[in-house]
C-alpha cells in the first residue's frame, strides 16, 4: 500500500497537501485544473521534491530517507526521459544500471522487453529515429525492465493522437496487469481516466482529495470538476 500521511509539499508559494492509503495494484488517475498541484503530488512521491510535513510510505516503510533512485517506484514525464545520444538498448538498460555496466544476461533482457513491447530489431536506433509511439514504448520497456512495484505517469502520452494515446494507455494497463504495478496517471481527460483507472484523484486548489470511484465522481461531480470539466 501506497501511504500519503499529512503529507504537505511546498514548491515556492504554492503549497500541496494530501492524506490517504491507496492499495497496491491500484489503476488510479490524476484530474484537476493545470496548477492545481498534480504534478507536485507525483513529483513528492518520487522524492523529487521534499516533504515539509507528513509522509511517503510503502507498505508502511517511510520512503523520505531514500532517494529517488532507490524508491520502489518508476516515474514517466512528458518528455519520455530518453537520452537522444544513446541507442534504444543504451536507454533501456539505464533501468538495470545507470552507469551502462551490462552482462551479457542484461543485454539478454534488453533484447527481450524490447521484443514485448514491440520494438525487436531496433535496439540501435536513436530516439530521434523513433516515432513518437515508438519513444513511449521504448520508455515502458525501461520501466518494465526495473519491475518496481509503483509507477507514476505525468502525462507521458499526452502529445500523442487519439488512437496512439489509447493504444499506449492499454499496453500499460497491460504491463500493470501481469506485474502488479499500482500506476497514479495524471491527465487532463476525463475519457482516459475512464478508460484506464477504476479510481481518480481530484486535486484543486492544493490539495489531492482521496481516491473516488471514477465513475462515480464523473456522474456527480463536486463544483470544482464541475468548473473544470466546463459543465
Amino acid at each position: 500500500m501506497l501511504g500519503l500521511e499529512g503529507l504537505r509539499v511546498g514548491a515556492g508559494d504554492f503549497a500541496l497537501t494530501a492524506d490517504w492509503p491507496v492499495p497496491a495494484g491500484a489503476r488510479v488517475a490524476v484530474i484537476g485544473p493545470s496548477g492545481a498541484g498534480k504534478s507536485t503530488l507525483l513529483l513528492a512521491i518520487a522524492g523529487f521534491l521534499p516533504a515539509a510535513a507528513g509522509r511517503v510510505t510503502w507498505q508502511g516503510r517511510d520512503l523520505g530517507p531514500l532517494a529517488p533512485g532507490d524508491r520502489p517506484l518508476s516515474i514517466l514525464f512528458q518528455d519520455q526521459n530518453l537520452f537522444p545520444h544513446l541507442t534504444l538498448a543504451q536507454n533501456v538498460g539505464l533501468g538495470l544500471s545507470p552507469a551502462l555496466r551490462l552482462t551479457a544476461g542484461d543485454h539478454a533482457r534488453v533484447a527481450q522487453v524490447l521484443a514485448r513491447v514491440g520494438l525487436a530489431g531496433r535496439e540501435d536506433a536513436r530516439p530521434g529515429q523513433l516515432s513518437g509511439g515508438e519513444q513511449g514504448r521504448a520508455a515502458l520497456a525501461r520501466v518494465l525492465l526495473r519491475a518496481r512495484p509503483t509507477l507514476l505517469l505525468d502525462e507521458p502520452f499526452a502529445a500523442l493522437g487519439p488512437g496512439l494515446k489509447a493504444e499506449m494507455l492499454a499496453l500499460v494497463e497491460e504491463i500493470a496487469d501481469e506485474t502488479g504495478a499500482l500506476v497514479l496517471m495524471v491527465t487532463h481527460d476525463p475519457a482516459d481516466a475512464r478508460r484506464f483507472a477504476p479510481l481518480t484523484v481530484l486535486v484543486e486548489r492544493g490539495v489531492a482529495h482521496p481516491p473516488v470511484e471514477t465513475a462515480a465522481l464523473f456522474a456527480d461531480p463536486p463544483p470544482a470538476l464541475r468548473d473544470y470539466l466546463g459543465l
